[in-house]
């Protein structure tokens, strides 16, 4: 399997694999190269309707061409805390980023959860991420802002006064709760659909089904989200009610039903099976 950094007749071939239809997987089968290595590429370099085998190309001397500036000739990469590999820490931060892209995350807002969810702080400065991002002040206050929306980040002051952002052990807790929230709103959306559109009519039932599955949905993932939340405060080897984990075993979190009932759910009839 070949290795090292991908070549521009590789891209060109991702580029016409993309062209073809072709899956991640199939593209990578092709070079012989690890899928993860074909969707961090498309991913970083405009995704899979904006990938161009000349601009990525492009832009991967640019970034090379960057890094040997900031770095002088014969520096090492900066010593890592727990005696971790830098250079494995910065290709995890890509696949991490690219993941999280994946999902729908924009680029920017991806890179900086990346980049604080890598410190075992879970903190870093606004000049702190400008400089480890190598981007602009406003690149970072903008993504920022989308995921203090998200919940998903929160700032805080140090001793320094200077302003911190803050991604806590609830990250995930608050990023299913957001999601579960926003479905919320669109259950709400839809049912005034169904006022407008008349119940009876095939849009009008459209949008109250959409409402019912989304009404149920959103429910159920906050629930989950309850029930499983003691798992982020867990300590590994032990159950979220500090009892050792026996052998094989994952932590089974308490049950916690009803706490978030009535906390997300809109307006109109539970959800039900779909009538006959």
């Amino acid at each position: 399997m070949p290795g090292g950094r991908l070549t521009q007749q590789e891209r060109q071939q991702i580029a016409l694999g993309l062209a073809d239809g072709l899956a991640y997987a199939e593209i990578a089968r092709r070079l012989e190269r690890p899928t993860s290595t074909v969707t961090r590429e498309v991913m970083r370099n405009g995704g899979p309707t904006a990938y161009r085998a000349d601009l990525a190309q492009r832009a991967t001397e640019h970034r090379a061409h960057r890094r040997r500036q900031a770095a002088p000739r014969g520096a090492k990469a900066p010593a890592q805390a727990h005696g971790r590999d830098a250079e494995a820490v910065r290709a995890y931060e890509e696949t991490f980023t690219t993941a999280m892209m994946q999902s729908g995350m924009p680029k920017m807002m991806a890179r900086v959860m990346a980049a604080l969810s890598l410190t075992d702080t879970g903190s870093l400065t606004a000049s702190e991420l400008v400089q480890r991002l190598d981007v602009s002040p406003a690149s970072v206050s903008k993504a920022i802002a989308f995921l203090e929306s998200q919940s998903m980040v929160r700032r805080e002051r140090d001793g320094r006064r200077r302003e911190r952002y803050v991604v806590d052990d609830d990250i995930m807790y608050q990023s299913m709760m957001a999601s579960a929230r926003s479905m919320a709103q669109i259950v709400e959306t839809a049912r005034q659909g169904v006022g407008i559109l008349g119940p009876r009519t095939p849009a009008g039932v459209r949008f109250e089904n959409i409402a019912r599955f989304l009404d149920f949905v959103a429910e159920s993932t906050a629930r989950a989200a309850e029930q499983a939340r003691e798992i982020l405060h867990t300590k590994p080897g032990t159950n979220p009610d500090g009892t050792p984990t026996p052998p094989d075993r994952t932590a089974e979190p308490r049950s916690d039903r009803g706490r978030t009932a009535g906390r997300l759910r809109t307006p109109g009839p539970a959800p039900s099976a779909p009538e006959a």
